[in-house]
């Protein structure tokens, strides 16, 4: 702790440009002005005190929200230099928090590892806030500084003096009511955030505490580390194996960390990072634990005779089937491919993680051969599975071949072939379906009507999920494949539209809907392909007008600000689809000048897996606590 406090001066800031374009452009810089990039606001933050955190510099944070939505983050860390900084004349303080590219993670002898955003953190937070305050702890003394919209509006002051030990930088900030749409951060999003970086940087103390209405408050530390992450992320899912797979090691400056454990779910979770920052697209690190894992158990099962001589090996996906991973390295310098950066690229980390895995997962798998013939066996029946999903993709193939590769008879196709251009639309009943086919735009748009609930795909593998008419209905129509086959490219149409009743059983179909896309077509949300629709809920009558009404808080604007006070209007809350007359349907649902559509997006994978699980797995207690602790968020569902 003391080299790193002792080396963090000015000459390692280094300052690469100026702070104007954040205003202009601040989607560039943190993603959007929505709950995204507001969010993102504090990462960045957090992230500062976690880098020194890594640097041997700092071992508590914590974060406050306070009830005009601003946020303290404190830590224990070095403190920010506040001498002189030599480029710029001004203290180091302000350099950093009012100059872009200003930080001493473009110097490696400040940090040895870092993650945050390419060193823009604090200069970003403080150029979208309305006001920013800082205080610096460092050498005995106190120091602070106030900004207003990235600008200074005092100079940096000693304020007083502290215990020499006592040391570290405190940010406050409000962000900027002209930036951002809605300022108003969300408990638990922050709290997945602080919970997942304690998770990963094992022995932190990371504090949320949050004071408004509610009175939230959490503490995480884990001196398991990503042991207990995967401890945590199979909570609700059921383990085949006791122990956690673990292992750590060390390459020159590079750090590898490996938490592996089996359960009986059909789909793999494995979670990449790179410091500290989700590698979603995964990267050279990714692929040498995936192949690692996918030689050591073929080598085991040979060696053991649990693949007999004339048997083909495992793939790579039997293998991974109901695995739960976390992969995290550590490294100097990071090369991450593309703005968002979330692939590695580094070359060399490739054969670091693939000799690491190699090595203690034989040593895992000689020393408890119980739970490897329990994981194999799994694989094994996986692979019986994938072989069975094959024969019935080339039937169904060999079938369309035959009848000239017929669409599904329910489909009302659109006569646009550019994908670009069309969508469909896949439509809760035949009652529904036939408002759809009557009312929609027959050159652009595509209706499928879906019969019933869809199969819970949670619950099945993919050879189950292939005999089950209205999936196979939807694969058909996509042109994309599934699976192994999968290929967005093919993709028939650029939007995919669920449109359900607003009703308890219009939900669950939306819920099931959204699990085959998750759990088998992930790249068509990646992608932005899918869409929720929203028709409206009311139909409201006043005199001769006629309005369309899609939420309570807009119900109750018409009436005080249109209606008045006479108060004389009818009222019709539509239960279904069905209700409405094609033209109905057209005017409000699906008429793209008019429509109101929800994008599905995944803001935190590892969050969406969860809820996947909670919502759609075997275990029924996770459920019952979900349901009853979101059940007072949840607005005009007809029971």
């Amino acid at each position: 702790m003391t080299d790193i406090k002792r080396n963090y001066g000015a000459d390692q800031i280094q300052v690469l440009e100026g702070l104007d374009p954040v205003r202009k452009r601040p989607g560039m810089y943190i993603g959007s002005t929505g709950p995204r990039g507001l969010h993102h606001l504090v990462y960045e933050i957090v992230d500062n005190s976690v880098d020194e955190a890594l640097a041997g510099a700092c071992d508590t944070i914590s974060v406050e929200i306070f009830e005009d939505n601003s946020v303290r983050v404190v830590d224990n860390g070095s403190g920010i230099p506040v001498e002189i900084h030599p480029k710029t004349g001004k203290s180091t303080v302000e350099t950093v928090l009012t100059v872009l590219h200003a930080g001493g993670k473009f110097n490696s002898d400040a940090y040895k590892v870092s993650g945050g955003l390419h060193g823009v953190g604090m200069s970003v937070v403080n150029a979208l806030s309305e006001w920013l305050k800082v205080e610096v702890r460092r050498d005995g003394k106190i120091y602070q500084q106030s900004f207003e919209r990235g600008k200074a509006t005092s100079e940096l002051t000693q304020t007083g003096t502290t215990k020499i030990k006592d040391t570290g930088t405190t940010i406050e900030f409000k962000p900027d009511y002209q930036i951002f749409e809605e300022i108003n951060f969300d408990y638990s999003t922050l709290q997945y955030r602080l919970r997942e970086m304690a998770f990963l940087n094992k022995g932190i103390n990371i504090s949320i505490t949050d004071k408004r209405n509610g009175q939230n408050k959490d503490k995480f530390h884990y001196e398991g580390g990503i042991k207990e992450f995967v401890e945590y992320l199979n909570k609700k899912k059921n383990p085949i194996h006791p122990k956690v797979i673990y292992s750590e090691g060390q390459k020159d400056s590079s750090i590898v960390e490996v938490a592996i454990q089996y359960t009986d779910a059909y789909s793999e979770s494995i979670y990449s990072f790179a410091n500290n920052i989700n590698t979603h697209e995964g990267g050279t690190h990714l692929s040498g634990f995936k192949a690692a894992i996918t030689r050591v158990f073929n080598d085991y099962a040979r060696k053991h005779n649990l693949i007999k001589e004339k048997e083909e090996n495992l793939t790579g996906e039997d293998i991974r089937e109901g695995m739960t991973a976390i992969l995290s390295v550590k490294l100097t310098e990071p090369q991450f491919e593309g703005q968002t950066k979330t692939k590695l690229g580094n070359s060399e980390m490739r054969g670091i993680v693939e000799s690491l895995v190699n090595e203690s997962l034989n040593i895992f798998l000689e020393e408890n051969p119980k739970d490897a013939r329990i994981i194999i066996d799994k694989a094994q029946k996986s692979a019986k599975a994938r072989e069975a999903a094959r024969k019935a993709r080339e039937l169904t193939r060999r079938k369309n071949v035959l009848e000239g590769l017929s669409l599904p008879g329910k489909l009302s196709d659109c006569s646009e072939k550019d994908a670009s251009k069309s969508e469909i639309f896949l439509v809760e009943g035949d009652s529904a379906g036939g408002s759809a086919k009557q009312g929609r735009d027959r050159k652009t748009q595509a209706i499928l009507p879906l019969k019933g609930k869809i199969l819970n795909v949670e619950k099945a593998r993919l050879d189950k999920i292939l005999n089950y008419a209205e999936i196979g209905m939807m694969i058909t129509a996509f042109g994309c494949g599934i699976g192994e086959e999968f290929d967005i490219s093919k993709i028939r149409y650029g939007k995919i539209i669920i449109m359900t009743d607003a009703d308890v059983d219009g939900a669950h179909i939306r819920t099931l809907l959204l699990t085959f896309f998750y759990r088998y077509m992930r790249p068509l949300i990646d992608n932005g392909n899918i869409y929720i629709a929203q028709p409206p809920l009311y139909k409201v009558k006043h005199g001769k007008n006629e309005y369309y009404v899609y939420t309570d808080k807009e119900l109750d604007k018409l009436v005080d600000e249109v209606i008045g006070r006479d108060n004389k209007y009818t009222l019709q809350r539509y239960k279904g689809l069905g209700e409405m007359n094609p033209e109905q349907l057209w005017d409000t649902t699906m008429n793209p000048d008019t429509r109101i559509m929800l994008k599905v997006e995944v803001e935190d994978v590892l969050e969406a897996d969860e809820t996947f699980t909670t919502l759609m797995g075997d275990k029924v207690e996770p459920r019952r606590e979900f349901i009853e602790k979101n059940a007072k968020y949840v607005k005009n569902i007809d029971i």
